[in-house]
């Protein structure tokens, strides 16, 4: 067994307290290779603020279990190297689908894991969690929860309708789980495809598509049953409407592909929620640099000369969010 120590990580514990202290939340931004691990550590360091790195379980499987171990620990010295003394980075699991794989992720070293029972029946859920919890907490690894489905598509995460947390389960559910973090759903979305067009409407100064409202008065009622408790919303890419152009200019063809409004986020980032997933903006971000070299270039075929700009682009979202959205920006005295 390899403990997240070891590693130089931290869990989710003292930042979430902060977070919610500090009227900000934590960025969670997944990645699947190199780039994005390099760009999303430089990022949090230039900002001086707090991350996790998150990983599905279908990241995992593409990456290799033994590889990721040693990313992790070669994110917290490359911090380091960077100039930040003391890091404070994160390794969870993202959408843990099973007690099994909870347990192999932290045996080799993640420091906080999800277990997403939110598709079973609610006693199903609280046991699972409660499992999961039990056997986390021996290795003081934190554990997130979920109640609440959330629609949408993105690796094996997938369901063709949300719904919303009920309120009043949130007390027994994280009192009978002992759950260090819960993940509601109010209203967002996994993937690039958030919401129908027939969902939304047409903003009559850019022509844009805008997404229905956030259902805050179901997060106001979640804080008012847990004041204090550690909240998170997954499904939170904004899907940067220029990385979509480029994408579309460059010969992409994404339609009607919309997300959450980063001012909702900004809301939802000074109340309890302390943890904001984001993965689908740095999928676009990428790709969006990626088609326009082939399209520029199209002789390239040096991988540092497409995966460079990649991570470059990669690196800007990530500081927008972290200063723009988050409000995480200078959160580490020491970095």
């Amino acid at each position: 067994m390899v403990n997240y120590k070891e590693l130089g990580l931290v869990n989710t514990k003292d930042m979430f307290a902060r977070a919610i202290k500090g009227g900000y939340a934590i960025p969670a931004f997944n990645f699947n290779n190199m780039e994005q691990l390099q760009a999303i550590v430089k990022a949090a360091v230039e900002t001086k603020s707090p991350v996790i790195l998150q990983v599905s379980k279908g990241a995992r499987n593409y990456a290799n279990q033994t590889l990721l171990r040693y990313m992790a620990e070669g994110a917290v010295e490359y911090a380091k190297e960077l100039g930040c003394a003391h890091p404070e980075i994160v390794l969870h699991l993202d959408h843990g689908d099973s007690f099994e794989l909870c347990k192999s992720c932290i045996d080799m070293g993640f420091s906080s894991v999800m277990i997403d029972g939110s598709h079973l029946p609610y006693e199903e859920n609280v046991a699972l969690t409660k499992k999961v919890v039990e056997y986390a907490h021996q290795f003081d690894v934190t554990v997130e929860g979920e109640l609440g489905v959330l629609a949408g598509v993105e690796d094996e995460v997938c369901a063709e309708h949300h719904t919303y947390t009920n309120p009043e389960e949130v007390i027994d559910f994280a009192t009978r789980t002992g759950c260090d973090s819960l993940a509601i759903s109010i209203g967002t979305s996994h993937g690039a495809y958030k919401f129908k067009p027939e969902q939304c409407h047409v903003d009559p100064a850019t022509g844009r598509l805008v997404p229905p409202p956030l259902a805050f008065e179901v997060l106001d009622a979640v804080m008012e049953k847990l004041p204090g408790f550690p909240i998170v919303l997954h499904g939170s890419s904004s899907v940067p409407q220029e990385e979509v152009d480029t994408i579309n200019k460059f010969g992409g063809k994404l339609e009607a592909a919309i997300g959450i409004p980063e001012e909702e986020l900004r809301k939802a980032a000074k109340s309890a929620v302390c943890k904001i997933n984001i993965d689908s903006d740095s999928r676009l971000a990428m790709t969006a640099a990626i088609r326009q070299v082939f399209a520029e270039k199209p002789a390239e075929f040096d991988p540092r000369k497409y995966l460079g700009p990649a991570r470059d682009n990669m690196e800007k979202l990530y500081k927008h969010k972290i200063i723009n959205v988050l409000g995480s920006d200078n959160k580490l005295a020491q970095c």
